[in-house]
């Protein structure tokens, strides 16, 4: 298998995952999609590996799913297929075991981002977008729509209306229309994207690593439920961390000593 169809690169704590077919705008096809499967269960289970970037080579995220691979085997496979691929999603991280473990991610979307590209970037925790960014599930125009967490997803996030425009007209959307939906939480001009990307990772890595990963499941976990419900989740995730936490003690010390990391005021520092 090619891996140079997708970059997997570990510095220090930072897994960094860089789709690299440019000459096809990224195109994801059954290589890539195995590629990235592998990739994702060596990032859950490296225990050195605290949060993961993902972008895209040239001037596009991803073009979504490569139809020359994918679409003859939807073809040939029939209606049923969806029950048969209920855990498997493509990329991994879509749906299925890759999609329930906590450690971060963060899409830096530097170009166009359809098809099934907004699919994989929702499942992303964080989504920065270059200035120059499109949006759009195009996948209507070919007679499918999203199924792999892409309508859920942006229901959820976007909310109804957003994605039923999205998805009903098959048109683009720019990186602004983007952010005013929170479908990315903020835009930065092109060549600054993975050096704020990196400046949000490094916010985040301050942290304790077992209060991220409870604070992701906790929120995964409400999403949906009866309002009462999701109060009684919180309590049960909250404070199971705070009685099971190591390092609850020695990081509320360095609050009380002025000494955390991160702190604002007279210790502040470049986070």
């Amino acid at each position: 298998m090619p891996t140079s169809k997708v970059l997997y690169e570990k510095s220090g704590p930072i897994a960094y995952v860089t789709l690299n077919r440019p000459e096809v705008k990224n195109a994801i096809d059954v290589e890539m999609h195995e590629r990235l499967c592998e990739i994702w269960t060596d990032f859950r289970d490296d225990p050195a590996m605290r949060i993961a970037i993902v972008t895209g080579a040239g001037d596009a995220f991803t073009a979504g799913a490569d139809l020359k691979t994918h679409a003859p085997e939807w073809q040939t496979v029939g209606p049923m297929v969806g029950r048969d691929r209920i855990d498997a999603g493509l990329c991994g991280i879509t749906r299925g075991p890759l999609a329930r473990f906590y450690k971060p991610i963060v899409a830096a979307i530097n170009g166009w981002c359809v098809g099934h590209g907004v699919e994989l970037a929702m499942a992303c925790d964080i989504r920065i977008a270059s200035a120059r960014a499109q949006f759009g599930t195009l996948e209507i125009r070919r007679g499918m729509h999203p199924a792999d967490g892409g309508i859920v997803r942006l229901v959820n996030t976007c909310g109804v209306g957003f994605a039923l425009e999205m998805l009903l007209t098959g048109e683009p959307f720019s990186a602004e229309r983007a952010y005013t939906a929170n479908m990315v939480s903020r835009v930065v001009p092109h060549e600054k994207l993975m050096e704020e990307a990196e400046a949000v990772v490094a916010r985040i890595l301050r942290n304790d690593q077992m209060a991220i990963e409870s604070a992701k499941a906790t929120i995964l976990e409400v999403v949906g439920r009866p309002f009462y419900d999701q109060l009684r989740i919180e309590a049960m995730w909250g404070y199971a961390l705070c009685g099971g936490n190591p390092s609850v003690m020695d990081r509320s010390q360095q609050f009380l000593d002025k000494t955390d990391k991160g702190r604002a005021g007279a210790t502040a520092n470049s986070l």
